[in-house]
C-alpha cells in the first residue's frame, strides 16, 4: 500500500517551485535595475551598493532563521568556511551592484553573470588540474562573446557601458570563481565533521556572514549613513530596496524548496531561463535600444547558455546551485 506522505503531485510541486523562483527573481531583477537607474530631484543617484547588500542579507538571515528552526537546526556545523564563503559571495554581489551603479546596463550585467563558469574553469585549470571539452570552451566563448556584442551593439543615443562598470562585473565574475572554490571546501569540511547541513542552515549561516561582512564594509565606507540619508530624502527608492530584499529572501526559499523536491538539473533549468527572461523583460520594459548587432549578441549568448544546459541534461556536467 502506497504511503500517503507523498503529498502534492510533482507537477504541482514544480509549478510552486518554478513559479515562485520566476515571480520573485524576475521582480528582484526589475527592482535592482530601478534602484540604480533612479534619479533624485537634485540629479543624484543611488550608489551605496554595500548598504543595499546589508539589507538584502538581513532579509535572508531572517527568513533563513525562521526556516532553520521550523525544519530543525543542524548542530556542530563548522562555521569557518561559512564565514569565508559568505564574505566572498557578498563581495561578488556588491560588485555586480557597483557595475550597475557605474553605468553598466542590466541586460549586459545579467548576460555577463551567466558566464560565471569561465572563472570557475580557469581556477580549476590552474589550481585543480581539471580538463574540459571543446564544447565547454565554445559555450563560454558564446556567452562572453555575445555579452560583448550586446554591450557594443546599442543603438545610437543609448548610454555606453562605463569602463568602471565593466571592471566591476569582471571582479564579480572572478569572485564567483573564488566563491565556488570555497563552497566546495565548505562541503568537504562539513562532511569531514560528520554533519549534513539542511538548506535553511546554509541560507542562515551564509547570509549571516554576508550581512556581517557588508555591515563592516558599509560602515567603513560611510554608506550606512549616506544610504539611510538618501533613502530618507527619497522614500520612493527605499520602498523599492525593501521589496528587492524581500524578493531575494522569498526567491531563495523557493530555490531551497525546488532543491528539496527535484534533481539539481531542474533548478538549473529554472534559474538559467529566468536570467534570459530577466534580460528580455529589461530590454522591452525599461527602454533599452538594441541594434540588429546587439540582438545577434543576445542570440549568441542565449545559444551558449542553452547549450550548457542541454549538455548538463545529457549527463555531461553537474550543477550544484543555490543562487539564482
Amino acid at each position: 500500500m502506497k504511503s500517503a506522505k507523498q503529498g502534492l503531485p510533482d507537477v504541482f510541486k514544480l509549478l510552486i517551485g518554478a513559479g515562485g523562483i520566476y515571480a520573485a527573481f524576475l521582480y528582484y531583477g526589475s527592482l535592482q535595475e530601478d534602484v540604480f537607474r533612479y534619479k533624485a530631484a537634485d540629479g543624484s543617484s543611488f550608489k551605496q551598493a554595500w548598504f543595499l547588500q546589508v539589507l538584502e542579507a538581513l532579509a535572508n538571515v531572517l527568513v533563513g532563521f525562521v526556516g532553520m528552526h521550523l525544519t530543525g537546526a543542524t548542530p556542530n556545523i563548522p562555521l569557518k568556511m561559512f564565514a569565508i564563503s559568505g564574505a566572498a559571495q557578498v563581495t561578488a554581489k556588491a560588485c555586480t551592484s557597483l557595475a550597475l551603479a557605474n553605468g553598466l546596463s542590466f541586460p549586459v550585467a545579467t548576460l555577463a553573470k551567466s558566464g560565471k563558469m569561465a572563472p570557475v574553469m580557469l581556477g580549476s585549470l590552474l589550481l585543480g588540474g581539471a580538463s574540459y571539452t571543446i564544447r565547454d570552451y565554445l559555450q563560454v566563448a558564446c556567452i562572453i562573446g555575445g555579452t560583448a556584442i550586446v554591450s557594443m551593439g546599442k543603438k545610437k543615443g543609448g548610454a555606453p557601458s562605463s569602463t568602471l562598470g565593466v571592471i566591476y562585473i569582471f571582479l564579480s565574475l572572478a569572485l564567483d570563481g573564488v566563491t565556488a572554490g570555497f563552497q566546495k571546501r565548505l562541503k568537504a569540511e562539513t562532511a569531514k565533521a560528520g554533519v549534513s547541513p539542511k538548506p535553511y542552515d546554509f541560507m542562515f549561516w551564509t547570509n549571516l556572514f554576508m550581512a556581517l561582512t557588508a555591515i563592516v564594509i558599509a560602515a567603513a565606507l560611510g554608506e550606512a549613513t549616506t544610504g539611510l540619508a538618501f533613502c530618507a530624502a527619497n522614500p520612493e527608492i527605499f520602498g523599492k530596496i525593501i521589496k528587492f530584499a524581500l524578493c531575494s529572501a522569498v526567491g531563495q526559499s523557493f530555490i531551497f524548496y525546488t532543491i528539496t523536491n527535484f534533481d539539481p538539473l531542474v533548478l538549473s533549468t529554472v534559474t538559467t531561463t529566468r536570467k534570459i527572461f530577466s534580460v528580455l523583460l529589461s530590454i522591452f520594459l525599461k527602454g533599452h535600444s538594441l541594434s540588429p548587432t546587439g540582438w545577434s549578441g543576445i542570440l549568441l549568448a542565449c545559444a551558449g547558455i542553452f547549450s550548457e544546459l542541454q549538455h548538463k541534461s545529457g549527463g555531461g556536467g553537474k550543477k550544484k546551485g543555490h543562487v539564482a
